[in-house]
């Protein structure tokens, strides 16, 4: 199923790309199949599904520091996910409890940072922000795995 994840301004990165005033994200099972203007991608892909966000999408962030506390491994990676981040350091998912978590949940584990980017053909790892930072959704591999309610 093919889903357009729109929003009021769109972001390849958030450093340094220019920002697309109403634009949207095409994702197409774990991919970015497109990335552009709203009305543009409405008429290539007319039967994506639509979802509407208020803020700002741009690429999921990667969760650079311990993971929070949390009860149980799960949880403590349920809750990068609220982050916006789908993506932790190996040196702080440091037990195969902690890692079995995060393959279940799709979150990659990187040896070190890397720039995040939205890119065509790319996994479909993308995050809404509102203009003060909150989180408002995340999408991990294709699917929405948090959206604030």
């Amino acid at each position: 199923m093919r889903t357009l994840h729109a929003a009021d301004e769109v972001r390849y990165t958030w450093t340094t790309s220019e920002p697309i005033k109403g634009g949207a994200v095409v994702v197409e099972q774990d991919r970015i199949a497109a990335v552009g203007p709203l009305e543009e991608l409405r008429e290539r892909f007319p039967d994506a599904r639509l979802r509407r966000w208020p803020g700002v999408l741009g690429p999921a962030r990667i969760h650079e520091g311990p993971l929070p506390d949390a009860p149980s491994p799960r949880e403590r990676i349920h809750a990068v996910l609220k982050s916006g981040a789908v993506a932790v350091l190996e040196e702080y998912a440091d037990t195969p409890e902690l890692r079995a978590a995060a393959d279940r949940n799709d979150v990659v584990v990187l040896p070190r940072t890397q720039s995040a980017a939205i890119r065509q053909t790319g996994r479909a790892d993308l995050a809404v922000f509102t203009e003060t930072g909150e989180c408002i959704a995340t999408v991990c591999s294709g699917r929405l795995v948090h959206r604030r309610r």
